[in-house]
């Protein structure tokens, strides 16, 4: 790429780069074409001492957060992964939002007890809220989650969808909704009736359903339907107050690493575009160039959106730090898209063909952008800047 679109690269970026153009890109296809979770990637990030980076320092980790003058760095890492596997991508989204979590609300002794896991054995974690209680045209049962309080702890029933790493991942931040099913995204009752819950993954009550997962693209995020029968979960593994995630907004501490996934995906196709044309000679054809010009000015524009965004975190201006994200996303967004589709018309019908590196990374844009609607996310954006009442999290209309 243009040294004009680099950022600096740290000694974890350059450790993470090596990783990512010599063993990730070797194993995305394989990924992808078994519907499988990146667990070998996971095991290189833990040996090599990459895997906790918004765990704080004093635990062992880098210290990556919102709140921590930093946060630009994880997602110039996010980005990073995404050029080779946006599956990858995702997994380990949910992995640092879920230590990210756990550093900022858990107590002294949940750390110990949890992060040495992720220190020491490679512990993977995961943030799982999905339960839609709109049913699709073939869906014959609703999705949900009941949770009931005895001696000691917590009882939990039903079921959770879209829960990315979920073969993969060792522990489950849950967010789960005491007055009924709806997790976090859909719940209808009081933000204090959602609450944290970690949960065991190897506990023998919860089961995964990967028949649920047959999707076009970012099939390595193993994003399964789980399963709990009667789990119990014990008070010590509350994390947090009740409706802290909701009240404290800690959503959109997360929402601009979507768009530094996007990008990822969007740097990808550009570098592939390039090689093409350069093996094809086709430097001078006006067409390409213009497509060329205006794929490398999309990804610059979206470092910048991700730049800013981190600056306002940088500069503890929260309020605005939450709405720049949410304009982040949706801008991101649309610039990845376009530069995907730049690739494609550049490239040809050839490039949508496997072996192509573009094929996929053109599935997992479709598939991954469609996380939220745009145009529920633009509207939201809109309602912030008239000042109408709105969801700056989930984009719900209110």
């Amino acid at each position: 790429m243009n040294n004009d679109i680099k950022l600096h690269t740290t000694n974890e970026l350059k450790a993470l780069k090596k990783l990512v153009s010599e063993e990730f890109v070797l194993r995305a296809d394989k990924y992808d074409e078994t519907y499988t979770f990146p667990k070998e990637n996971f095991l290189s990030l833990f040996h090599a001492g990459l895997n906790a980076p918004t765990i704080s320092k004093e635990f062992g980790g880098m210290g990556l957060g919102n709140n921590k003058g930093n946060i630009r760095k994880l997602w110039e890492m996010t980005t990073e992964i995404a050029k080779v596997d946006m599956s990858t991508a995702r997994c380990w989204e949910g992995h640092n939002n879920a230590l990210m979590l756990l550093d900022n609300l858990g107590t002294y002794i949940q750390k110990e007890r949890w992060f040495s896991g992720v220190i020491n054995q490679g512990d993977i974690w995961t943030v799982w809220s999905g339960e839609p209680l709109l049913k699709t045209p073939s869906q014959k049962q609703s999705i949900g989650t009941i949770v009931s309080r005895i001696d000691g702890g917590y009882i939990l029933n039903g079921s959770k969808v879209f829960c990315s790493s979920a073969p993969g991942a060792t522990w489950a931040n849950l967010l789960v909704n005491i007055d009924g099913p709806g997790g976090a995204r859909h719940a209808e009752g009081s933000p204090e009736s959602v609450i944290m819950l970690a949960c065991d993954l190897s506990n023998p009550s919860v089961s995964f359903d990967d028949s649920w997962w047959k999707p076009m693209g970012m099939r390595g995020s193993v994003s399964y339907k789980v399963h709990f029968d009667n789990t119990f979960i014990p008070y010590e593994n509350q994390i947090g107050k009740p409706g802290q995630f909701l009240l404290e907004d800690w959503q959109t501490r997360w929402i601009p690493q979507y768009a530094a996934t996007f990008l990822g995906g969007a740097e990808a196709a550009y570098e592939y575009t390039l090689n093409h044309i350069q093996n094809q000679h086709r430097q001078s054809d006006p067409f390409i160039q213009h497509r060329i010009g205006k794929m490398a000015i999309n990804i610059q524009s979206a470092r910048m959106w991700l730049d800013h965004a981190a600056k306002l975190w940088d500069d503890n201006q929260i309020s605005s730090a939450q709405s720049m994200g949410n304009m982040v996303r949706y801008q991101v967004e649309q610039l990845a898209t376009e530069t995907v589709d730049y690739a494609i018309h550049s490239c040809g019908a050839r490039s949508l063909i496997k072996p192509s590196p573009l094929e996929r990374i053109v599935r997992d844009l479709t598939l991954y952008t469609r996380h939220d609607n745009d145009d529920q996310l633009l509207a939201t954006i809109g309602k912030s800047q008239l000042g109408e009442l709105h969801d700056q999290s989930f984009f719900k209309t209110k």
